[in-house]
């Protein structure tokens, strides 16, 4: 069976900084792997070019030609552990042992006073914790697809994993399918030229964005 990752709140969920640029926002993106969710964000940043991405940290070293504060901030374990117990992290996963990802506060809240409007990709839980700190400035929006088994077929044409893999991944999928539900908007992508237009609609309405060829 899949086993839930860790996850902490933040603790301060209601004591949002009075500094923040009002206009400001942030737009929350989850699905399931193989839902199409990379392609969607990738589409709606290159329509709207004001949105700009909130890098991740990790614990894990840089790879190839990885950079801090491009890829990753890449932090040590005893940084990503400080972070945790003092609840600097929107979220945080231990994705196995020793192995940490999280979302700082303050790098979110950086891009935001410097008046930018930020995208997120983040699993359910951390989606919840996002909207919990930052309201109605946030906008969440859940990728589905079609059926558990279009996804499970869609993952097996990738041919990337293993069978093992697949099964954990659509074992998951069916756990965050049901917090669809929980988001402000949730697009089933069926039709990918339908899918990028509603996305595309749905994040323009939100950051009240004007017609964009």
């Amino acid at each position: 069976m899949y086993s839930k990752p860790q996850r902490i709140e933040h603790k301060t969920i209601n004591n949002l900084p009075t500094s923040l640029t009002p206009m400001s926002k942030l737009i929350v993106f989850c699905a399931p792997s193989g839902s199409g969710k990379s392609t969607l964000i990738a589409y709606v940043m290159q329509k709207l070019p004001s949105l700009t991405f909130s890098i991740s940290a990790t614990n894990r070293p840089p790879r190839g030609t990885e950079r801090n504060g491009v890829e990753y901030h890449f932090l040590s374990t005893r940084e990503m552990q400080q972070h945790i117990a003092s609840g600097d992290f929107i979220e945080w996963c231990e994705v196995y042992p020793g192995r940490y990802y999280g979302t700082l506060r303050s790098e979110t809240d950086r891009l935001l006073e410097a008046g930018q409007d930020v995208v997120l990709d983040l699993d359910v839980i951390g989606a919840e914790n996002v909207k919990k700190i930052y309201g109605s400035r946030a906008l969440t929006i859940f990728i589905q697809p079609p059926s558990i088994e279009e996804l499970r077929k869609r993952l097996e044409q990738r041919a990337t994993d293993s069978p093992e893999v697949i099964e954990t991944r659509v074992e998951r999928a069916a756990y965050e399918l049901s917090f669809a539900t929980r988001f402000d908007k949730c697009i089933v992508n069926d039709n990918l030229t339908i899918a990028k237009d509603e996305t595309l609609q749905a994040c323009k309405a939100f950051l009240n964005v004007g017609s964009i060829d």
